[in-house]
């Protein structure tokens, strides 16, 4: 029987001061993408702004938008026009003094099929996230977009193989990781380069531990103290990497993906059919001691 790849967009993008500018060119590029023919497309995390996270002001609480908002309407109204499918990482504000680092995923008819609330909130040098952001409330999904089954998923969230297990196990088919990382400090090409291979290394994991494609997309250029890498990526079931972006440019990727070779990859590394759920109970603790 023969297969029609899905065309998966992962639009890198250098992010201006000006939020309606990024908006703007998000739309731009998106629409170039759906001229390529992408079915589903993702778009980097809080594209709507510079990484404000590099201090605590509670002045950048007013970049927040709820959902649906401007945003959202934009993007639906393409995603209707286009037939496809947007992941779109948000800044929301869901009440005063309430804000969430969201992705929406909105479907193929510019319907919203739901928001992923970022789980995982960090608090490091340069990315203080935890004095802007309430960890997610509605734990790990898979959302039923007409071209394919999408799990959006945020940033260090990548880090943790719990999260792209259970959205894997509620049906993804592409584990969508819309990032923002970068270097942020000067230790030498070797360790910038272990750092990188790092981030991919543990996303290639997810999609072979899990019988996915994981796609992820990131931003460029300097902001502030940090170096955006770029290199968004997006891998097959196997692991393999077909395509990968540069770490200096703006670039839109449009990578085909056989969702046939789920199946076939899940049958000859049945990972999900050996599991041993019987003796998992210990990793809901947080350390054992």
């Amino acid at each position: 029987m023969t297969r029609s790849p899905v065309k998966v967009a992962l639009v890198q993008m250098q992010i201006a001061e000006d939020p309606a500018t990024n908006l703007a060119r998000a739309l731009e590029r998106l629409d170039a993408a759906a001229e390529r023919g992408a079915r589903v497309a993702c778009l980097p995390e809080l594209f709507r702004s510079r990484y404000f996270c590099q201090s605590e002001d509670p002045a950048h609480f007013d970049l927040a938008e709820p959902i649906p908002g401007e945003s959202t309407e934009a993007l639906a109204k393409l995603a209707a026009e286009r037939e496809m499918a947007i992941v779109a990482p948000l800044f929301e504000k869901r009440a005063e003094g309430v804000y969430h680092n969201s992705a929406v995923v909105i479907d193929a008819d510019g319907q919203s099929l739901g928001v992923y609330r970022k789980m995982h909130i960090p608090d490091d040098p340069l990315y203080y996230e935890k004095f802007y952001f309430t960890p997610g409330d509605r734990g790990f999904s898979a959302f039923a977009a007409r071209p394919a089954k999408l799990g959006a998923l945020v940033c260090w969230d990548q880090w943790f193989p719990e999260a792209a297990r259970l959205t894997a196990l509620a049906g993804a088919q592409i584990l969508f990781y819309p990032t923002a990382i970068g270097w942020q400090f000067d230790e030498g090409e070797d360790m910038d380069a272990a750092q990188h291979d790092a981030w991919e290394t543990v996303q290639r994991g997810h999609a072979i531990a899990n019988g996915v494609f994981v796609a992820a997309v990131n931003r460029v250029g300097r902001e502030g103290e940090i170096r955006f890498w770029g290199r968004s990526f997006l891998a097959d079931p196997f692991g393999r990497v077909l395509a990968r972006a540069s770490s200096d440019d703006e670039e839109t990727l449009v990578v085909d993906c056989d969702l046939g070779v789920i199946e076939e990859t899940r049958r000859n590394w049945p990972f999900l059919r050996d599991r041993r759920i019987d003796s998992y109970d210990e990793i809901t603790k947080r350390f054992r001691d």
